[in-house]
């Protein structure tokens, strides 16, 4: 991929990255933002998206054939912000065995019985493969704070839930994040950012297209009477979680081929500053790949005899 066109996916990126949260606000990235790109040019957006997404295959080649790093990608959404998409088309050129992607659910009894983090720590990524979390360890400090009776199933002793939870948890977070960081793997952390506007567009496609019934529960529209609520979750979750070592992308959803645009580039700037190489193999091993070769030719001839 030519060098002009990653600087062109970079300059999406970098407004929507929150590496300190001290200062953010969730009003201050708008869900219908382009960063100027009109709609007229989505047709050319496609098209880097692709490119976009041919370029990650080969990064993707480089992060499972040194087998150091893992990379870790978590979306966090409300509902029909379009995580699912921008899923499908981030993973649609990467070889399947290298990446696993798990969509994390209501908590099973089994869940309940152990940490809040335990069911995403047991499936994190191996190194040299790309993890994809559709939710993840953050629905708890935004579904289970804005239904605080979500907390009185997790069979925590009494005395531990106190005001201080929501606090203590993000200090959990930061981490385990640190201590992730520090055993090779690479955080990317999106918010995809859609306006109620849109959502309740969105819904309503679903309702008037039988095909996508399926996509529809009832209490998707009762979670919208939250919304206010979910939205200072979600801004106090980026303020306090959003780090150097594991930053937050605010991504605008309301338009999704700009948002899958710039969820392939941020995974792909951030991949590519790992430097990824194929491994160099040593002499003993370049000796044994000749000897190989001599084998492989020397059965060639012997069969045209």
């Amino acid at each position: 991929m030519a060098n002009a066109e990653i600087k062109q996916i970079k300059k999406f990126v970098h407004p929507y990255r929150i590496k300190s949260g001290k200062a953010f606000r969730l009003k201050d990235i708008d869900p219908g933002d382009t960063h100027g790109l009109k709609s007229e040019f989505k047709g050319e957006a496609k098209t880097l998206l692709e490119k976009g997404v041919k370029h990650l295959s080969d990064v993707q080649a480089r992060l499972y054939a040194q087998d150091r790093w893992s990379v870790l990608a978590m979306f966090q959404a409300m509902d029909a912000a379009g995580k699912d998409g921008t899923i499908k088309h981030v993973t649609s050129g990467i070889d399947p065995t290298g990446v696993q992607v798990y969509s994390f659910k209501a908590p099973s009894s089994e869940e309940l019985d152990h940490d809040f983090m335990w069911r995403c720590m047991k499936s994190l990524p191996e190194r040299g493969r790309i993890g994809i979390f559709n939710r993840s360890y953050y629905e708890e400090v935004l579904i289970v704070r804005v239904h605080p009776e979500y907390l009185q199933k997790q069979k925590l002793p009494p005395e531990l839930i106190g005001k201080n939870i929501w606090d203590q948890r993000y200090e959990d977070i930061r981490n385990i994040e640190r201590y992730l960081a520090r055993n090779g793997y690479l955080i990317l952390k999106f918010f995809l950012n859609v306006s109620k506007k849109e959502q309740k567009k969105r819904f309503l496609e679903r309702l008037d297209e039988p095909e996508k019934h399926w996509k529809f529960s009832a209490t998707d529209a009762v979670e919208r009477q939250h919304w206010n609520a979910y939205m200072a979750a979600y801004e106090d979750m980026i303020r306090n979680t959003a780090t150097e070592y594991a930053p937050w992308y605010v991504v605008p959803a309301d338009n999704k081929w700009f948002t899958r645009l710039v969820v392939v580039g941020a995974i792909i700037e951030r991949m590519e500053a790992l430097e990824l190489k194929f491994p160099v193999v040593d002499a003993a091993k370049r000796k044994s790949l000749a000897e190989a070769r001599r084998m492989l030719v020397n059965e060639e001839n012997n069969g045209k005899k």
